[in-house]
Formats: C-alpha cells, sequence, structure tokens
C-alpha cells in the first residue's frame, strides 16, 4: 500500500489517508480481505501522529470500507459497487463545481456554461 502526504496541503493528513485508500480500493489495487499497516507501523512510515491514522482508520470504517478486528488488525471490507458509484458521481461534481467556478472567473454566463457544457457532451456522445 503507497500512501503520499502533501504537508503543504490544504487537505487534512487523515483525509489524505482516507481518500488514497479508497482510490486504491476503487482502482482494485487493495481488494476485500487484505490486511492494512497497523496503525503505529503507518504512523512511523508517514512520519505522522498515529492518532491521524488511527483517524482514518475509524472513518474508513464508518464508511465500510474497512473493518477492524481488536487484536488482530485493520482489513479491506468488501465494498458494494453502489459506494464506487457514488464516489465516482462526488469526483464528477467536484469536477464540475471546478469547471463552473473557472468559467464564472472569466466572465461567462450561466448559459454560456450550459452551451460548452453541451458541446463537451457532443463531443464525448
Amino acid at each position: 500500500m503507497k500512501i503520499m502526504i502533501q504537508h503543504s496541503s490544504m487537505q487534512p493528513i487523515y483525509e489524505q489517508i482516507v481518500e488514497q485508500i479508497k482510490q486504491q480500493v476503487m482502482h482494485g489495487e487493495l481488494e476485500k480481505g487484505t490486511m492494512l499497516p497497523s496503525v503505529r507501523s503507518l504512523a512511523k512510515d508517514l512520519k505522522i501522529s498515529a492518532l491521524t491514522v488511527k483517524k482514518a482508520y475509524d472513518f474508513l470504517e464508518e464508511e465500510g470500507i474497512v473493518v477492524t478486528v481488536h487484536g488482530k488488525g485493520s482489513y479491506i471490507a468488501e465494498v458494494s459497487n453502489s459506494l464506487f458509484l457514488e464516489e465516482s458521481r462526488r469526483e464528477v461534481e467536484e469536477a464540475l463545481d471546478e469547471a463552473v467556478r473557472k468559467g464564472r472567473s472569466c466572465g461567462m454566463r450561466d448559459e454560456e456554461l450550459r452551451e460548452v457544457f453541451a458541446l463537451v457532451l457532443e463531443d464525448r456522445g
């Protein structure tokens, strides 16, 4: 499992860990039953607090991506396709939000943005 922390990012470190593990699960790099590094081990490797890693693992467990067995470790859970679909939709929404912000910063009106979106859809159609 490869995790890269960007200390200069505005995104909290635990969220960076969560997002990267989710991406690895989505892309099949981490499969059901794969054991995650221990909290202490990952914290040491990343040179961060064990509490930060614990927070990330707890969040992943709440979302049903990780299962923790007390005394044995944390494992990738059986993840449904609906979770991946929801994650993909969220990514698309973020990309569209960024595109709208860029368009508006250039002075584009909503109708112009709709026209550009329609053109892009036609090209990809």
